[in-house]
């Protein structure tokens, strides 16, 4: 294989692991923030205090995802973002909502943090539904039909569940006590909407795509890729279980609810690449086809080389810092 196929396989591998990265852990927090109004004054002090270390670098890994995609492929950049100009708008305006309401939240009178709190519920919501709208737009081809535009919405509401199941599994790694099993309760319920949510759209993408049937259900790649959806339902069903018979005592365990977040988001990440590779736009261009010059790639590799490492460094350099219950809220 020469650098010419090479390097634009490299960089959407690159690209995929930046977004996937930022659905983990702006992802949790986003959660974090679907989960706020359902917390007296108190806890929601201790949600915040979970997040306030990590938050504001976890979208890091948004911009550089969207900042891989313009400097290796920037005629789909443009395309993709064409399309979704106006869901692009409303996840800026989350994201730029919650981190006002984030900050002004820790200068104001106790009395008027109520109101702090909601908006940054709503720059969560914002944002969550934003990008499951336009996961469902992007998986339709940009397809502006009113079946198409109910499905992105469909998606919509179930990345901002799967968003609430991760932050809530976050939530059970971070608190303790009665304010732990809430939040136990929540992560349950959270699962159960995600995962209709999952089979939902697993059974409309292949009815309307006759190319994604074809991927899914021809042989032999239908049993090659049967673990996807059993390891993925096996692990659903496997942490409801868990959940529903949680007991505190048992610390030790308090990580399982996130690591089988983790991995349900890992296996319908690999369920969406391997439905549209090659394609970097659905039925328009391949990876090949909208990289930029092999001579710019290389040049823009070296970069990469430095930046990527030093992402990845600060991240567990935090996460190792900060580890622990979240206790008091402490704003950074």
């Amino acid at each position: 294989m020469d650098w010419t196929t090479a390097l634009p396989l490299i960089f959407a591998a690159l690209m995929a692991f930046s977004l996937f990265v930022y659905a983990i852990l702006d992802g949790y927090d986003l959660g974090v923030g679907l989960l706020l109004p359902f917390t007296s004054d108190h806890d929601s002090d201790t949600l915040l205090a979970s997040i306030g270390p990590f938050w504001d670098a976890n979208e890091t890994w948004l911009v550089l995802g969207i900042g891989l995609m313009l400097i290796a492929f920037p005629e789909a950049h443009g395309i993709i973002l064409g399309e979704l100009y106006l869901p692009v708008t409303v996840l800026l305006v989350g994201l730029i909502l919650r981190g006002v309401a984030f900050d002004f939240r820790a200068k104001v009178p106790t009395a008027h943090k109520l109101i702090w709190d909601r908006l940054f519920f709503i720059g969560s919501l914002l944002a969550t539904t934003s990008q499951g709208y336009m996961l469902g737009t992007y998986v339709l081809g940009f397809n502006e039909s009113t079946a198409a535009i109910g499905f992105a919405l469909l998606s919509a509401v179930c990345v901002a569940m799967g968003y609430a199941f991760i932050g809530g599994a976050w939530l059970i790694m971070k608190t303790d006590g009665d304010l732990q099993r809430r939040c136990v309760r929540w992560t349950r319920i959270a699962l159960r909407f995600m995962m209709l949510g999952i089979v939902a759209v697993s059974i409309v993408n292949p009815l309307v795509s006759d190319a994604m049937f074809e991927k899914w259900f021809t042989m032999p790649q239908a049993i090659m890729l049967a673990p996807i959806p059993i390891i993925c339902a096996a692990t659903a069903l496997g942490t409801h279980y868990y959940l529903g018979h949680f007991k505190a005592e048992r610390a030790v365990g308090n990580w399982l609810p996130f690591a089988s977040a983790v991995l349900m988001f890992l296996l319908c990440f690999q369920g969406l690449a391997y439905s549209f590779y090659p394609e970097i736009v659905p039925g328009q261009l391949t990876i090949w086809d909208a990289a930029a010059a092999t001579e710019s790639l290389a040049f823009m590799a070296v970069g990469v080389a430095i930046v990527f490492p030093a992402i990845i460094g600060y991240t567990l350099v935090s996460y190792r810092v900060f580890w622990g219950k979240a206790t008091e809220l402490t704003y950074y």
